[in-house]
């Protein structure tokens, strides 16, 4: 009994080694594809517990869910000659395992291919339209237009392309300092306008005043000059009417302010006595 212990021991240990051969798991997020001498059986297994023959046949998992890829930027030519540089993704999952085993094999080898087929189609896209279409206006065609040719291309490699987009458009550096520079440009040539039409509205402000300036000091001379004549002859009215109603008091009047103003201080005149200057003095 002790000796047939080692070879029942053996028995158990090549059944367990067989059975962990011939069974394999499928997660629910996984396919699966039996590999037997090189080539694929032709069956996908999808979720559960599954058998194969041990040692002849291997078992290749592939991820069943949405798969994310992040291109490389590249540039781009628009249909009005603009170079930009495109910065775009897209999302894609694995429908058909066995045609992608047969064409690209692994995920690096399909998001080679689909760089390829994606940046081709971006490229046909953006070169039928502008630069402002291509930025705004109809982007959102323009991605679902790419996203569809490209689904229809790697069908065949057992992928379906979800969604293509553009993260950001950029232009190349070059183009950013030349365009900076017209801008530039164009900001002073604005700014020599603005200036020089200024310096005109200055002018005709200031000649529009020394116009008015004059027109008002003309006028205000004007009224001065007719108000003093008017004052002069309302005097000359008042004197006459004073000097025809009292002659003598009118002249004594005036000789007396004769006096005043001609004897001032330190005065030296020589007269007579009957001189008429010393009349409102008799």
């Amino acid at each position: 009994m002790r000796r047939g212990l080692p070879l029942v021991v053996g028995l158990l240990a090549v059944v367990l080694v067989v059975a962990s051969q011939s069974v394999f798991v499928v997660h629910q997020t996984e396919k699966a594809l039996v590999i037997q001498l090189g080539d694929p059986v032709d069956r996908v297994y999808g979720p559960g517990l599954h058998f194969k023959l041990p040692f002849i046949q291997n078992v290749v998992l592939f991820n069943g869910r949405m798969l994310d890829y992040d291109a490389r930027a590249a540039e781009a030519l628009t249909s009005d000659k603009k170079t930009i540089v495109l910065d775009n993704y897209a999302r894609w999952r694995i429908v058909n395992p066995l045609e992608f085993y047969r064409t690209v094999r692994t995920v690096p080898g399909a998001q080679a291919r689909l760089d390829d087929v994606v940046y081709s189609q971006l490229r046909a896209q953006v070169g039928r339209h502008t630069l402002t279409e291509v930025v705004s206006g109809r982007r959102g065609g323009i991605m679902a237009d790419v996203t569809k040719r490209t689904s229809d291309i790697m069908r065949k490699y057992g992928i379906e392309v979800v969604d293509v987009r553009i993260k950001r458009t950029d232009l190349p550096t070059e183009n950013q300092r030349a365009i900076f520079g017209r801008m530039r440009a164009e900001r002073e040539r604005q700014a020599k306008q603005y200036r020089s039409e200024g310096v005109e509205e200055s002018t005709k402000l200031r000649s529009v005043a020394d116009r008015e300036r004059a027109l008002i000091l003309a006028e205000a001379n004007r009224r001065a000059s007719v108000i003093r004549g008017e004052g002069d002859a309302a005097a000359a009215r008042i004197y006459a009417r004073a000097f025809s109603g009292a002659p003598e008091f009118y002249e004594f009047q005036r000789g007396l302010e004769a006096l005043k103003k001609g004897l001032k201080d330190n005065s030296r005149v020589v007269i007579t006595n009957d001189d008429p200057f010393l009349r409102p003095l008799r």
